[in-house]
């Protein structure tokens, strides 16, 4: 109180992750907490951890737990992002059938000056769209694979810490320095989830492409790999926030820019509009609950 100073709060975790491999689904749950936080301004300061999973006397679930605790362990001291508390729930089966391994991760960061907070809304027209972090397109255990494909198979995404953190003090140095007031991080879905999400908070259309990768479409725009954050940057400072990325060493692409049209339109693959995005979004929930249903 009586300072313009403000908290993050983030709590994260992908379980089908930490199935695939539960020490880099428990680095990834920490990472992506650092992420969320990182996004909007704040640094991070510590986590509190959940860590949720079936019947540790069987072998199998003793050693997610194991690992799950190593993979936080590793990442929060990569991260300087220090377990201050936590709790554990075991024993989660239902007919003998454990739950997945869930590490929950609650962190918590303080914003130097809540007046300079980034969101994920697109607030502007003529904006460039910087892809920060490198894309590889993984698709294992992604949103995509699992949706679209019906498969539920490959590893979890790598988690490269010094990447992480490197990127997030760059992110965190642009939005304190009231340079950037748009950020989303990469996760569930990946880039084109996230740009839908920006869009659809905004209200504002974005117009983009495959950039800087000889990846393919789909797992471009969909894989889920880590330590990535897409920003919305004022035409005039894009060139400069591309030179200073280059000069640190980060990887990144210019993808595209936002638009005047109702759209969010990817070259040479099409568009969908923010109305059809938002009907699908947020309509689903009440039509399922209209609708008739069976015991």
């Amino acid at each position: 109180h009586g300072t313009n100073k403000g908290l993050a709060i983030s709590t994260d975790v992908t379980p089908r992750y930490c199935q695939a491999d539960p020490f880099e689904g428990a680095k990834q749950a920490v990472a992506e907490s650092y992420r969320n936080i990182s996004a909007v301004g704040a640094r991070p300061l510590a986590v509190t951890d959940n860590l949720n999973f079936g019947n540790p006397q069987k072998p199998e679930i003793m050693g997610q737990i194991v690992a799950g605790i190593d993979g936080i362990g590793e990442a929060c001291r990569a991260l300087d992002y220090p377990v201050i508390g936590g709790n554990c729930s075991l024993y989660n089966e239902t007919n003998g059938e454990g739950i997945l391994p869930t590490p929950a991760i609650g962190g918590v960061g303080l914003m130097k000056d809540v007046h300079r907070m980034a969101t994920v809304a697109l607030k502007r027209e003529g904006d460039a769209l910087l892809l920060i972090g490198e894309t590889r397109g993984h698709l294992g255990q992604s949103i995509y694979l699992r949706e679209v494909e019906g498969r539920e198979d490959g590893g979890a995404p790598p988690v490269d810490l010094k990447a992480e953190r490197k990127h997030g003090e760059f992110v965190r140095k642009l939005i304190e320095d009231g340079r950037v007031d748009t950020v989303h991080d990469c996760s569930d879905g990946g880039l084109l989830s996230a740009l839908a999400e920006m869009a659809l908070a905004g209200n504002i259309g974005v117009d983009v492409g495959v950039a800087g990768t000889t990846v393919d479409a789909i797992p471009f725009f969909f894989g889920e790999d880590q330590a990535r954050y897409v920003l919305a940057v004022p035409a005039k400072e894009a060139d400069k926030i591309e030179g200073e990325l280059r000069e640190a060493g980060i990887i990144h692409a210019l993808i595209g820019k936002t638009i005047d049209d109702k759209v969010v339109r990817v070259e040479r693959e099409g568009e969908v509009s923010i109305a059809a995005l938002r009907k699908a979004h947020e309509g689903w929930f009440p039509n399922y609950m209209a609708a008739p249903h069976t015991n």
